[in-house]
């Protein structure tokens, strides 16, 4: 059997014929070839006036474009720049007005020098970041060692107040920590629950978290602010590699749990939800046998941090051979005479710089490298960046 092929100007002939027939009521052939009554006219008229190559699609452009460049102006605009290669669109336009006449706008001569192919490319020398290779992931061994940290997808309440489910958790004895809804994914709001986290429960040694914001974000060193302050509280931060979930498999899976318990369906409020998430993290971590713990309880392997957290951050402490700056407000320092871009996550922080040739200075916060900064260039420092290890291939059997 043969394939059906339709097209447009077939379908518009046949429902010509059939009103042409005359049997049948416009609304009724309406409803057989799925149009409007409006288009059935329109189409109706078309072959009453051009016959059957009406019925084809017309150009959709206007007959008529008032802002259109007329073709003389065009020429001039080709000559000038032939005339003068380093003119730009600004010099261009002052030019025809010192002739007297009304050019058009600055960004329609630029536009028509990028049509006729007369721009000049800038070659910009990059600038090369140093690269260093970030650390293996920290096998857990004991408790409060590694804690991981991460937003499960956000969803609404039953009244559609937006929820935002934080979750960090104990890699070794698999407690949750905290599973708290939020209504936003700002720093300012997961700091001050990582505040209440850490007097109750301590510091970790390390937080393993993934890329997105705000735990990271695309500057020096990947840091945030957050990061940042984890780091100035002597937390080491670990970032799993882009795009691979199973580097944090088990938090992944702690939150298939989550939802197929409080979220299936959800409360009314977003109170109503984390009540009910609070009650099940409860029994979650007393009441529920967990098969990577031998079916025990993971309240019956954790045991808090003997780190306490300090009320006052304590100062990053460098040696002699630093020269210790203050990150500004803008993430900026000054140095050499003039001022350079360290990055927003520093703000506030105090950095350590320490020369390791002439005329390049490595910038470190704390004992992490987050750039260089190089003496003959303005702007910005060099940032560092971290790349993951490539996991070596088991070799075939």
């Amino acid at each position: 059997m043969p394939w059906k092929i339709q097209s447009a100007f077939g379908e518009r002939w046949r429902l010509i014929k059939a009103l042409l027939q005359n049997k049948k009521s416009l609304v009724y052939w309406c409803r057989i070839f799925g149009v409007s009554r409006k288009t059935a006219h329109k189409w109706k008229a078309r072959f009453t006036q051009g016959g059957r190559r009406a019925l084809h699609d017309h150009a959709r452009r206007p007959h008529r474009t008032p802002g259109r460049l007329s073709g003389r102006w065009i020429k001039r605009i080709e000559q000038l720049r032939k005339q003068h290669p380093y003119w730009g669109p600004k010099k261009m336009r002052t030019h025809f007005l010192r002739r007297g006449w009304e050019p058009p706008c600055t960004r329609t001569i630029g536009r028509w020098i990028k049509r006729l192919g007369l721009t000049r490319p800038v070659r910009r020398r990059p600038r090369k970041a140093c690269v260093r290779t970030h650390p293996v992931l920290t096998s857990a061994g004991w408790p409060n060692q590694v804690w991981t940290v991460d937003f499960k997808g956000w969803f609404r309440a039953g009244n559609g107040q937006r929820c935002e489910p934080l979750t960090v958790r104990d890699l070794f004895s698999r407690y949750g920590l905290v599973a708290r809804l939020l209504t936003t994914q700002h720093g300012q709001p997961v700091q001050a629950v990582f505040t209440r986290l850490f007097r109750q429960h301590g510091l970790p040694e390390v937080i393993r978290m993934d890329n997105g914001s705000p735990f990271a974000s695309r500057g020096p060193a990947g840091l945030s602010r957050l990061s940042a302050w984890w780091v100035r509280l002597g937390i080491r931060v670990e970032f799993t590699r882009p795009g691979c979930p199973q580097d944090n498999g088990a938090h992944e899976q702690f939150h298939r749990v989550m939802k197929r318990e409080t979220a299936r369906p959800t409360a009314w409020t977003r109170q109503g939800q984390q009540h009910r998430t609070t009650g099940w993290l409860r029994q979650y971590n007393r009441v529920r046998p967990h098969e990577a713990l031998g079916q025990v309880t993971p309240a019956k392997r954790y045991r808090k941090s003997q780190r306490k957290f300090p009320e006052r951050l304590p100062d990053l402490k460098y040696g002699a051979q630093y020269l210790v700056r203050r990150v500004r407000s803008n993430g900026e320092i000054r140095w050499a005479g003039s001022k350079r871009f360290v990055g927003e996550a520093f703000v506030g922080q105090r950095v350590g710089l320490r020369l390791i040739r002439r005329g390049v200075q490595a910038v470190y916060f704390g004992k992490l490298l987050v750039g260089h900064l190089h003496e003959y260039e303005l702007g910005a420092m060099r940032p560092a960046l971290y790349v993951h290890r490539r996991r070596s291939k088991k070799p075939k059997m």
